[in-house]
């Protein structure tokens, strides 16, 4: 899954002509807190919330306003986890999205971010997240699955995450059941590091909390 197949609709950029007042009235209906400003096809940046409290002229047009975020954006075939990196790093509620020759194709919100993840981990199965680290050169999914399937459990996904600059890698493991104890107990005892555990408490609906834990467990 690429940035582009993330793309949500309905969001209209901002140009540099429209208002203060008209960005936060956008930001409002459409439950944001940052927005892409475009002129045709020319991305010029993403304006957020305190970029215009802080020129605190709500009838100045946008071109007035310095923008706060640096490189503020995605491109169309990056995947998904280096979408969920910048949206982490900057702490964002959008992502504006361009194509290889830098032009505006569209924009990402953190909902649609959250919900497209939550299927790709099949977060709406009933079931538990293991978040396991090793080397790159120790991973083995064949093992890893005879580990899981010695406790009569089922791997329903599997994500593997590689650590920047790093040979270390994060693997992230949704199983069918929450009951996870006796697996975390057999990886420990052939020296896995279970990093985190997050079992059906994980609650879609809260979103930024949910968002954030997801964050924290790929630390990323």
């Amino acid at each position: 899954m690429t940035a582009q197949d993330l793309i949500t609709d309905g969001i209209l950029p901002l140009k540099t002509s429209d208002t203060g007042k008209t960005a936060l009235s956008w930001m409002e209906d459409y439950k944001l807190s940052h927005l892409p400003i475009v002129n045709n096809e020319e991305f010029l940046g993403l304006i957020s919330e305190m970029d215009i409290y802080t020129l605190n002229d709500f009838d100045a047009p946008l071109g007035n306003h310095n923008l706060s975020l640096k490189t503020p954006w995605v491109y169309t075939y990056q995947p998904v986890y280096d979408v969920l990196k910048v949206v982490n790093a900057l702490g964002l509620t959008l992502i504006p999205v361009l194509d290889e020759k830098q032009r505006y194709t569209g924009a990402i919100t953190l909902k649609k971010l959250l919900s497209k993840t939550a299927e790709m981990l099949s977060l709406d199965n009933p079931g538990g997240l293991l978040f396991l680290e090793m080397s790159i050169n120790d991973y083995s999914l064949t093992e890893i699955a005879n580990i899981v399937e010695s406790n009569d459990v089922k791997i329903l996904n599997s994500v593997v995450v590689n650590q920047p600059e790093s040979t270390r890698v994060e693997v992230i493991l949704k199983l069918n059941t929450p009951e996870l104890q006796r697996v975390i107990q057999t990886f420990e005892r052939y020296d896995y590091l279970v990093k985190a555990v997050i079992d059906d408490s994980y609650d879609e609906n809260s979103l930024r909390e949910n968002y954030d834990s997801l964050m924290k467990y790929l630390n990323i």
